[in-house]
């Protein structure tokens, strides 16, 4: 009557399959990654695919704009380009244009005009026949009205003043001092194609002293207004003295009216003949001390006179630049002049 026992074959065998298929039947967590992995890939590549037109359409578009971009840049610059180039032409004009001028007027101030060289030939060959006729005047009369009145025959030089000469003689060389004043002034208008005016003192003498201003005034701006170059008025000290005022305006240094013009004075003195030995300094203090005593002598009344040292000493700083001599000529016509 044994008791039967029966043991469980190898229970911790058992158990420890049990355990071990516990161990090794842990949950694959690898194959989800993977999943997960190839579902991203896959959605990711989707991503990429439809984001790939809409990326090559903006390079198309950023292609095209380039395209479109690079002509109107190309505008711009040669815009630009052509602006610059006429802005720089612009300045070389405005530099070459005012130094071409100067460089032109240094050569025509430099060499007369073909002009100028004309009328100076013609005043020269005039001025040569009279000294040819009129022989027995000092050879330094042809020679300081020559240097007086040549310069107001070059045109391309500016004019100061004009050229005032007085011609004066004794009462011997009267008709030498009429024509020889007269064939000067003829000759350097004539070289320019122009007229002389011509003044008579001795037909003004009684009258008023502010009519002949007037007279006098209008002779002289008329004549040089209109062309006339050269005006002579004979026998200056038979003038009413406050006339001869007017000749501030025309003879002036700075200020005369006309500055490219002549004017020859001539004064008849009282005495008979002037001595050839006299200097060209002393025949201007003679001149000066009669129309002292011609203007301003007490016996001339003071409506008539208009005149004073003042005035005078003024007036006769402006018409004694050139003091000249002249003597008697023989062989000349008893009426009119050579």
């Amino acid at each position: 009557g044994g008791t039967t026992v029966y043991f469980e074959e190898n229970p911790v065998k058992e158990n420890s399959r049990v355990y071990g298929s516990n161990e090794t039947e842990k949950p694959n967590i690898c194959k989800p990654l993977k999943e997960i992995k190839a579902d991203f890939l896959e959605k990711n590549q989707e991503c990429y695919s439809t984001a790939a037109p809409q990326s090559r359409s903006k390079s198309r578009y950023q292609s095209s704009t380039e395209k479109q971009s690079k002509p109107l840049a190309k505008n711009v610059g040669e815009s630009q380009n052509g602006f610059h180039k006429m802005w720089t032409l612009l300045l070389v004009l405005l530099i070459s244009v005012p130094l071409l001028y100067v460089l032109w007027s240094g050569i025509q101030g430099g060499t007369p005009s073909r002009r100028d060289a004309e009328i100076l030939q013609e005043f020269r060959a005039r001025m040569k026949k009279l000294q040819d006729t009129y022989q027995s005047q000092d050879p330094n009369l042809w020679r300081r009205a020559h240097a007086s009145l040549e310069k107001r025959l070059n045109s391309s030089h500016v004019h100061l003043e004009p050229a005032i000469l007085l011609l004066t003689a004794g009462r011997e060389a009267e008709k030498a001092l009429r024509c020889l004043s007269n064939e000067i002034a003829d000759a350097f208008a004539s070289s320019q194609n122009a007229t002389t005016i011509n003044i008579n003192g001795v037909d003004k003498a009684v009258l008023d002293s502010n009519a002949v201003k007037l007279q006098v005034d209008t002779e002289l701006s008329s004549g040089f207004s209109g062309g006339k170059k050269v005006a002579v008025v004979h026998r200056f000290e038979s003038l009413p003295a406050g006339s001869t005022l007017i000749f501030y305006k025309y003879c002036d240094h700075e200020n005369a009216a006309f500055k490219d013009v002549a004017l020859l004075l001539t004064v008849l003195l009282e005495e008979q003949s002037l001595r050839k030995s006299l200097t060209f300094q002393e025949v201007e203090e003679k001149v000066r001390d009669f129309l002292w005593a011609k203007f301003i002598s007490s016996d001339v009344p003071s409506s008539y006179n208009g005149m004073d040292t003042d005035k005078l000493s003024g007036l006769w700083s402006r018409i004694s630049h050139l003091v000249l001599p002249v003597w008697p000529e023989k062989g000349l016509p008893l009426e009119g002049c050579t």
